[in-house]
């Protein structure tokens, strides 16, 4: 969820998003062409440590950057009412990714993936925006660690695995639930705010990366259709 006005933003939160959406594209992109045969060796994208360790630190920094997001948004007491504008983007576009999924994979169509993790978690950030960094910092420990800890089997069916106290991993192309994950947006929350401390280096290649995280919704809705619709055409 971008600002809303260039002298609300901070560059190098969006060149950090940018790298994320830069890191996801690519990762993509593999995970594509090994779908459709053309990565060799085949890759286990679920199981390789390469790979799942790649999608934690990618999803890790989108948090992040939300929480810092949101942290900027209460500084400049941003409206409420752009805020429900944007959400609405974020929740419209997660309806669509569950309804695209349940047609290609409706065996493993997406009900919780990030975009519907970032529906719920910027709601929660934005309400507990006004609490300490101490308060914020503690909450973020808690909620990566809660599930290590504490899991249930009522937590496993579908529509209560997005709280993220599954016994199991659900079958699923996408997830991303409130736990662990609103623990680094709660840390993004926290620590968002000392990015204004820091000096990036000017350059074109910041510069690239910062226009490249101000779009961030679009770029994640458009580039697997057109990865697919390309390898698609190419297969046949």
């Amino acid at each position: 969820m971008q600002l809303p006005h260039p002298a609300h933003r901070l560059p190098l939160l969006d060149a950090l998003r940018g790298v994320a959406i830069v890191w996801m594209v690519l990762f993509h992109l593999a995970y594509d062409l090994n779908h459709f045969g053309w990565l060799q060796p085949r890759q286990q994208f679920l199981l390789d440590p390469f790979w799942t360790g790649q999608r934690v630190c990618i999803v890790s920094l989108f948090m992040f950057c939300a929480g810092a997001a949101q942290a900027m948004a209460h500084r400049h007491a941003l409206p409420w009412p752009r805020f429900w504008r944007r959400w609405a983007q974020v929740a419209g576009c997660a309806a669509m990714v569950s309804a695209a999924t349940w047609f290609v994979f409706p065996q493993s169509w997406i009900s919780f993936g990030v975009l519907h993790g970032l529906a719920v978690m910027v709601l929660v950030a934005r309400l507990s925006a006004g609490l300490g960094v101490p308060i914020l910092l503690g909450l973020g420990a808690l909620a990566l660690a809660l599930p290590h800890v504490v899991q249930h089997p009522v937590f496993d069916s579908r529509w209560l695995n997005g709280v993220g106290l599954v016994t199991r991993k659900p079958v699923t192309e996408d997830y991303a639930p409130l736990l662990p994950w609103m623990g680094m947006v709660w840390l993004g929350l926290a620590l968002g705010p000392r990015l204004q401390a820091l000096r990036a280096p000017d350059g074109t290649v910041l510069r690239a990366l910062a226009r490249i995280g101000q779009w961030p919704l679009s770029l994640y809705m458009v580039h697997q259709p057109v990865f697919w619709g390309v390898l698609l055409l190419v297969s046949r």
